[in-house]
């Protein structure tokens, strides 16, 4: 059978210049020759941009600053105004910001349509919690007193996010920061600008049709110097920043030096149990979109698949036969389910694991060859890969952000539990059982490590209603749903003394 052809180059030039003016994105106020857009589609370079300077930065922070000064004593109703606008905005123009999601990320069509939902739902979530930004008030142990705590908004929020989800965690952030009161600043991915700037094209639209301050969303793009200055800008106490653990290392000292704060989400090295109960339709289904899905370059891809051994066997030839049947090409096309790797260096660091994986003893059942070479020579198409290992190895703890799953068996649960928390990063976690102790050991305080832990669920695909995270070497941050809009904001606890005496508290008397 003939291998399905690729888009050309040229189409896809297209097809983003008309998503970016459609979203009203001015791309020549961003030509220059600092930066190359290309598309991991064809490896190809698409459009020349400029970049940001370090004075650039601070002017960005300083105009954010100046919006954050009257935005934050704007009702948070009318906050969540502009925030659903925004969403509005982004459900008109969804199937545009998914066509530059593919074209830059590689996503096929049902992911990349997929996050741009997200950004939707987030954008409802906030809108709603501009209305919930409750403190409490607490039993004072004085007469005559109130005891409370309010929520005020904290100041310019910088943001840093990754190439494989270019605009999703932009919007965790920025619709929950906006309803919050605070402002941003957000340095995209150097992989990923084009996306950048038709989501901040759609802000800055909804910012003038709301009546919103200008400046309340400001993008910069650049390389890591970018990334640097916002992460060491004193007027900037809050940085969310997405990424390696690398990078998370080189972040979390420079702000907490400042004493800023910070939201990291870092690496994952995810695993899902497998036991004799579960139903191997459910695991092997789940299984393929997690550790396959985005062409494993997900923070919460399965990597690593830990089976009892009774079923183990079957397991393994139920998804090597499913790798070997998985469509492999354009991710414009809709029978596509895996997509390229965004670049050379992945398709690098793919190819070595595996071999490290093979020289520690472990059997390659499927996958790890490149594929479409000839059609695309500088694009990197790989089939995904099972590995059964013999044992937890050094190479099986690291993170690869490549489609490769490690499989690995045990006896018993605890046992599966240790291999399990035996990683550094601790992200997202699931466990395949029909066994109601199993699933509640599992999820008990000495079960999974991780900031996520499913039952009869892969790790991969987390709801924003829930806050977003893991520990560990994952960064401990949170961000989306639940409680994480905390972290946008100051607490105040305040005492009001009605009494019209002074009561000192504990009881301490200072009377003259």
């Amino acid at each position: 059978m003939a291998t399905p052809a690729l888009s050309s180059t040229d189409d896809i030039r297209t097809r983003a210049e008309s998503a970016l003016t459609r979203c009203g994105a001015q791309l020549a106020a961003y030509k220059g020759d600092a930066l190359t857009a290309r598309t991991p589609i064809t490896g190809a370079a698409l459009f020349g941009l400029r970049a940001d300077t370090p004075a650039d930065v601070d002017r960005a922070v300083e105009a954010a600053g100046t919006a954050f000064r009257a935005w934050r004593t704007t009702p948070a109703p009318v906050r969540g105004a502009l925030v659903k606008r925004f969403g509005e905005l982004l459900t008109e123009h969804k199937q545009d910001v998914a066509d530059l999601v593919t074209i830059e990320a590689g996503k096929i069509r049902s992911e990349a349509l997929g996050e741009v939902q997200e950004m939707i739902d987030v954008c409802d979530f906030a809108v709603g919690l501009s209305r919930q930004l409750y403190g409490r008030t607490m039993p004072s142990e004085r007469p005559g007193h109130r005891l409370m705590e309010t929520w005020h908004p904290l100041g310019v929020v910088g943001v840093i996010s990754a190439f494989n989800f270019p605009v999703a965690v932009w919007a965790w952030n920025t619709a929950i920061a906006l309803v919050c009161g605070d402002t941003v600043v957000w340095k995209p991915s150097e992989l990923t600008p084009l996306t950048a700037l038709a989501c901040t094209a759609l802000l800055d639209r909804a910012i003038a049709e709301t009546g919103a301050p200008a400046g309340l969303g400001q993008v910069l793009l650049g390389a890591a110097d970018v990334g640097e200055r916002l992460v060491d800008s004193p007027l900037v106490p809050l940085v969310s920043a997405t990424g390696s653990t690398r990078m998370g290392r080189a972040v979390g000292p420079r702000v907490a030096a400042r004493f800023g704060r910070s939201i990291l989400e870092l690496g994952g090295n995810n695993a899902a149990v497998v036991t004799p109960s579960a139903d191997l339709d459910l695991v092997v289904n789940a299984s393929v979109f997690a550790a396959a899905g985005t062409a494993g370059q997900r923070c919460t891809t399965l990597r690593r698949l830990i089976v009892h051994e009774d079923v183990a066997d079957t397991v393994v030839e139920r998804l090597t036969s499913a790798y070997r049947r998985l469509p492999i090409g354009d991710p414009f096309r809709e029978d596509t389910l895996v997509g390229p790797l965004i670049n050379e260096s992945s398709y690098t660091r793919m190819r070595t694991a595996l071999d490290r994986a093979v020289e520690d003893g472990g059997t390659l059942c499927a996958g790890g060859e490149r594929q479409l070479a000839e059609a695309a020579p500088d694009a990197h198409y790989v089939r995904p890969a099972v590995v059964r290992m013999p044992a937890q190895t050094a190479v099986v703890r690291e993170e690869t952000f490549a489609p490769v799953l490690y499989v690995l068996t045990y006896r018993d649960l605890d046992e599966a539990i240790r291999l399990h928390n035996d990683v550094p990063q601790g992200l997202s976690s699931g466990i395949f059982t029909a066994d109601q102790n199993e699933a509640e050991r599992f999820l008990a305080p000495d079960g999974a490590d991780c900031g996520i832990v499913n039952v009869n669920i892969g790790t991969s695909g987390a709801e924003i209603g829930g806050a977003f995270g893991g520990e560990k070497e994952t960064g401990g941050g949170r961000e989306s749903g639940s409680d994480a809009w905390r972290s946008y904001m100051r607490r105040a606890t305040n005492t009001v003394n009605y009494s019209g005496q002074v009561a000192l508290a504990q009881g301490v008397n200072f009377s003259q």
